[in-house]
């Protein structure tokens, strides 16, 4: 008897969706608050205490290398069962909605260091303020984000239980160099490891992620059974 070939399904494709969208609508949020409000008065909530902390450029390497940990746990997150799928992706909708708010109404910005163009973690740092303006400040993406990360994966036994650990000192590791590269202040810190507790939060109401998942269900009808209708 010929045996079945398994097949590992790295997301299930009802869930590929909240996936593409979050990544879209986080890109769409961080562009769109700069195109409409760039030239908008900014406001400098930098402190006493943030100009304490140092810079230390070596931190940029946790900073632009978080990209990578982002992109697999959210996937991790994914895979995960449909209520729990829609309960977080509900909130980091939610989350990016707020960012774009405060974007808008209070935009903020800080004083970034001189840095002289000598090694490589001068150059990479000097690289990222010059795509990353200084703006789109609080709440932080960047700790916003990396908290979602523990976040999604918080709790989940069927996750090892070391990589649980590390997701949450990778998560304040990436607040840590948030602070260190000079591109936020620990307001803003504190703004998006705060802002992802309480949309997730919000978001286990069965009112908010059964609303996700009933647009999630009426799009995916749309496009998985495209061209699967009436053939005679």
């Amino acid at each position: 008897m010929e045996k079945r070939q398994k097949t590992t399904v790295i997301i299930p494709k009802q869930h590929i969706l909240p996936l593409l969208f979050a990544f879209a609508f986080n890109m769409a949020v961080y562009a769109g608050a700069r195109m409409i409000a760039g030239e908008w008065k900014h406001y400098n909530i930098e402190s006493r205490l943030d100009r304490m902390i140092p810079l230390w450029t070596p931190s940029a390497a946790v900073y632009i290398g978080c990209y990578l940990f982002w992109a697999l746990n959210y996937v991790l997150i994914a895979r995960q069962e449909k209520q729990d799928v829609c309960r977080f992706f509900a909130a980091d909708f939610l989350s990016r909605v707020v960012c774009l708010i405060v974007y808008l109404v209070f935009p903020t910005t800080n004083t970034r260091p001189l840095i002289e163009p000598d090694g490589l973690w001068n150059k990479a740092l000097l690289a990222v303020y010059e795509v990353d303006a200084a703006d789109n400040l609080f709440p932080s993406i960047h700790c916003l984000v990396s908290w979602f990360c523990y976040i999604g994966l918080r709790g989940r036994e069927e996750v090892p239980r070391w990589y649980r650990g590390a997701s949450c000192v990778m998560a304040i590791l990436v607040c840590i160099s948030t602070l260190t590269t000079k591109q936020h202040v620990l307001i803003d810190v504190f703004g998006g490891v705060l802002l992802a507790e309480a949309c997730y939060w919000i978001a286990k109401r069965p009112l908010v992620w059964e609303s996700y998942e009933k647009v999630l269900d009426f799009i995916n009808r749309k496009i998985f059974t495209k061209g699967t209708g009436d053939a005679g």
